[in-house]
């Protein structure tokens, strides 16, 4: 069994490293090809090119990039046509994936698999029916995604969140970050994203947040896990920062010290995406901020559907997590969130729960789940 797989941001390598376990498992003679990070690479993939070079988001940012983005999509779908492989698996990423897999139907009958749903629930819900001409099969990360990908004539699995099976460090474990960081009052995580153009957008907001909670709370610790594509940028950024944030290097970590970080703070100031199911996991009271370009804002939230963009307000049905987007992106309100949150953290305490429940908490592995409904797909499996 041959398989094309293609993830482009931190998110994507994880689920498709997890895939490609659950696909292993189940026809251990299965071959790998196509893009991915160093998660990918473990398990065996040679991407094609770096991945980070197709992680653009936000409508001005793929405009500035479309020309080098243009080329990567048609190079991949070539290689593709080329190889004719039992499957394709995009990942994520639709601004890359779903033009990548139009080029692929357009001349190919290869099964064509897209595994995270579009958030048509959110915003431009004519794009599921877009995507049934080249997509036959969604894999879907949330419970209630499959009706909306089935209504526009696409299989569509429910496979569960990653985040339910990730590892959980301990009530010790957090002690000891503690210990050996020689912090004895409240913690703070600050975690403004993996792209890029997030990093350059957010870091100045949390830089003035920071300002404000260093005057309020002089006494908080505030530690940065940064990603491996933007650690160098991160570094240089917050090193004159009050409060001197400590920085936790990826490639310095095998992900314990992370996760002890998670677990050890009071609360976490982070950007709107998967890493507030990740806080949730941990226990952790948050407030979510996200901004982007002018032109992303005024397309972006003229489209919107929903009065929320985080994924634990979403799933627990619930608007506990206080969140910052766009022109409301504001390190005043920001900051008076983070502080009210640190003195209340009950506040979010059900919601997270009920949100890892819904996600699949103690049952298969969502990359087997997602294994096997692939192999469905194929005709392989029951």
């Amino acid at each position: 069994m041959r398989v094309f797989i293609t993830a482009g941001e931190a998110s994507g390598d994880k689920l498709g490293a997890a895939l490609m376990q659950g696909l292993r498992q189940l026809v251990p003679d299965v071959e790998f090809r196509g893009i991915g990070g160093t998660l990918m690479a473990r398990e065996g993939l040679d991407s094609l090119f770096p991945m980070d070079e197709i992680s653009v988001m936000g409508v001005s940012e793929i405009l500035k990039e479309y020309r080098h983005l243009k080329a990567r999509i048609r190079q991949t779908a070539e290689t593709v046509i080329a190889e004719q492989p039992d499957v394709l698996i995009t990942i994520d990423l639709p601004e890359f994936s779903l033009r990548v897999n139009k080029l692929v139907k357009a001349v190919s009958d290869v099964r064509i698999v897209h595994y995270v749903a579009p958030t048509v629930w959110a915003w431009r819900p004519k794009r599921a029916g877009k995507m049934a001409d080249h997509v036959d099969q969604v894999l879907a990360l949330l419970p209630f995604e499959p009706p909306y990908m089935q209504a526009a004539g696409m299989e569509c699995d429910f496979v569960g969140h990653p985040v339910v099976t990730d590892p959980i460090a301990t009530d010790q474990d957090a002690q000891e970050f503690r210990k050996a960081h020689n912090i004895d009052g409240p913690l703070a995580l600050l975690l403004p994203g993996s792209r890029r153009s997030e990093i350059s957008r957010l870091l100045p907001v949390f830089e003035q947040v920071v300002a404000k909670l260093h005057a309020a709370r002089p006494e908080m610790k505030l530690v940065l896990p940064a990603a491996g594509n933007v650690v160098e940028t991160v570094r240089a950024a917050v090193q004159h920062w009050p409060g001197s944030p400590l920085v936790i290097d990826p490639r310095d970590d095998d992900g314990s010290q992370k996760r002890a970080a998670f677990k050890a703070a009071d609360v976490a100031l982070a950007a709107s995406g998967t890493v507030s199911l990740e806080l949730a996991a941990a226990g952790t009271p948050m407030v979510i901020a996200y901004d982007m370009s002018w032109l992303s804002r005024q397309i972006i939230g003229r489209m919107m559907l929903v009065d929320t963009v985080t994924l634990v307000n979403l799933v627990s049905e619930t608007r506990a997590v206080p969140e910052f987007i766009g022109k409301d992106c504001l390190p005043g309100p920001i900051a008076d969130a983070v502080l009210h949150e640190l003195t209340q953290p009950q506040a979010q305490s059900e919601a997270m729960e009920l949100t890892m429940q819904r996600l699949g908490h103690g049952g298969e592995h969502p990359g087997l789940r997602a294994a096997k409904a692939v192999l469905r797909g194929l005709g392989q499996g029951t």
